[in-house]
């Protein structure tokens, strides 16, 4: 099903052991609580985890490189947009993509903006860009598997060690994040393959019915 999974059922995928992240080997400080949303949510002496993938998504990380008009991310995933429900657009295997036609962006996309700028980008970085507390999302989700990362978002993540103490927090039953979260990862991958560029999007297309009415289903459960 392409829609959103519920916030049951992501509830019930909190519980499951998340992906295994690769450690950091120095101890950062968090951003004040007071700076965001996203801060807030680490405790002290905790920085947001970095994923899987030891060269994922790590700050500083060189971006991955793609051939110019390829779809074919570096975890073998197609971006193409084959299909369109509840206002998003899916690739072939169901699921979430962005699409781009001159210069126009589909509105999930521009709401991940949106949604990443108001949630994420405190401990993230602007833009996906990464910070000295946190992976560049825009680099982990070209290797990262799609659920892979739903689940990390969904569950957070501690690696606690004698060289690190590290932290991220859940954002399963927080709506205003996992009711956008395949937003949020179209967004990312927009910026990734970096075929949208820094700050806000300067065109967009209007936003569906079916969009505002799984949006109110999702807010209201």
């Amino acid at each position: 099903m392409n829609a959103i999974t519920s916030l049951a059922s992501l509830v019930l995928a909190a519980t499951m052991a998340t992906t295994a992240w690769a450690q950091d080997t120095t101890t950062q400080t968090p951003p004040p609580a007071e700076a965001g949303a996203g801060a807030a949510a680490a405790t002290s002496g905790a920085a947001a985890a970095a994923p899987a993938d030891p060269a994922a998504g790590q700050v500083g990380d060189a971006p991955v490189e793609m051939a110019e008009g390829a779809t074919t991310l570096p975890n073998g995933m197609d971006i193409t947009p084959v299909s369109q429900e509840n206002g998003r657009w899916y690739n072939a295997e169901g699921i979430p993509t962005f699409k781009i036609e001159n210069g126009v962006v589909d509105f999930a996309t521009f709401n991940g903006f949106r949604r990443y700028s108001a949630e994420c980008h405190v401990c993230h970085g602007p833009d996906g860009e990464g910070s000295t507390y946190a992976p560049a999302l825009k680099t982990s989700v070209l290797r990262m598997d799609y659920y892979d990362f739903q689940e990390i978002v969904a569950s957070g993540k501690q690696d606690v060690n004698t060289a690190a103490n590290l932290v991220m927090p859940a954002f399963g039953t927080n709506k205003n994040v996992w009711c956008y979260i395949d937003d949020i990862y179209v967004y990312l991958l927009a910026r990734g393959t970096d075929e949208l560029p820094r700050g806000r999007p300067a065109e967009r297309a209007d936003k569906s019915e079916e969009y505002t009415a799984q949006e109110d289903s999702c807010m209201s459960m």
